[in-house]
């Protein structure tokens, strides 16, 4: 698996968990919903580290958090 789609899926999933729509989650982190989306469903493959902390925020999570998951764990290498 690459670093965009674990970032991706673990997104999803914490979505799911908390039971927090796009909506919900751009107004209690202050990134637009359109980021968000570009995201979840491919526009942005690149997403920032300031944009992934304050998802994290307005989840109510650390980063540490978000990263600790077995999907971070095994990734591919990105150059080869």
């Amino acid at each position: 698996m690459d670093t965009y789609s674990a970032i991706k899926d673990r997104l999803l999933y914490l979505l799911g968990e908390k039971g927090v729509s796009i909506h919900k989650l751009a107004m209690d982190s202050a990134v637009p919903p359109s980021t968000i989306k570009n995201v979840l469903y491919g526009k942005s493959k690149n997403p920032g580290i300031v944009t992934i902390k304050m998802l994290c925020d307005g989840l109510g999570i650390t980063l540490i958090e978000f990263f600790n998951d077995k999907e971070f764990e095994n990734l591919e290498q990105e150059i080869k």
